[in-house]
């Protein structure tokens, strides 16, 4: 659903912010974008670290971020961009699609998420959809996205961990396995900052105050089939 008010005015190009590690799949989508007369490029960045500063500073209407950045999560970029200047868009992009990427990205405020194979005008529609205040996914994520919803409805009431993130039940193990937030960090690809956001969650979700509190909960589960998964995925990506 679309939010006119929120949109940037019909008089002006739609100002682009692109945040994306890898030098020639941002100049492909610089140069792309550049050939749109109704939208401007207006600055890029290579760092999850850099996305706040540039974007108090150029005032972009629309960030386009990879998910996965060498320096920092986009993800995590995501959502502080979001709570800082909530009428900003932003556009994830992946190579990968993947539940948690597609779940974790949208819960952080992401307005959409596209593959980076999408097709070029599609690309340009999803922009355009994006800075009017609408929201969307590919196909992909939206079958990832409707799998995922069906599980959670799906849950036991009494399940402890039916309101966990997909990214919170991949740490949860970690943690009761002794690894420290730098180790869970490199485990995950994730920033130490990401994880300690992440740990937070926990303690607020599952109503404990310390970290040995998580590490006995998820010890003493006694059919703890979705840590079990989860330590199967983070096995099988190590």
């Amino acid at each position: 659903m679309s939010d006119p008010a929120s949109a940037p005015s019909g008089d002006r190009p739609i100002r682009l912010l692109v945040i994306d590690d890898h030098p020639v799949f941002r100049f492909g989508l610089t140069s792309l974008i550049r050939t749109v007369p109704t939208m401007e490029v207006v600055g890029e960045g290579v760092s999850a670290d850099e996305v706040v500063d540039l974007t108090e500073k150029l005032q972009p209407d629309v960030i386009l971020m990879d998910v996965r950045l060498r320096v920092g999560s986009g993800i995590e970029a995501c959502r502080e961009v979001r709570s800082r200047r909530p009428d900003t868009r932003i556009l994830m992009l992946s190579s990968y699609s993947d539940e948690s990427a597609v779940v974790d990205s949208l819960f952080a405020g992401a307005a959409g998420y596209l593959l980076k194979d999408t097709e070029p005008t599609k690309l340009i529609e999803a922009i355009e959809t994006v800075a009017r205040g609408g929201s969307l996914l590919d196909s992909p994520s939206t079958q990832i996205l409707l799998t995922w919803m069906r599980r959670e409805e799906g849950s036991s009431p009494g399940d402890p961990l039916a309101g966990l993130t997909v990214q919170e039940r991949r740490i949860l193990p970690l943690i009761a396995t002794g690894k420290m937030n730098r180790e869970i960090a490199t485990t995950l690809s994730l920033s130490e900052h990401t994880v300690k956001t992440y740990i937070s969650n926990l303690l607020q979700k599952l109503q404990m105050t310390r970290r040995s509190e998580l590490a006995a909960f998820a010890s003493r589960l006694e059919q703890p089939r979705g840590i079990e998964q989860e330590r199967g995925q983070v096995r099988r990506e190590c």
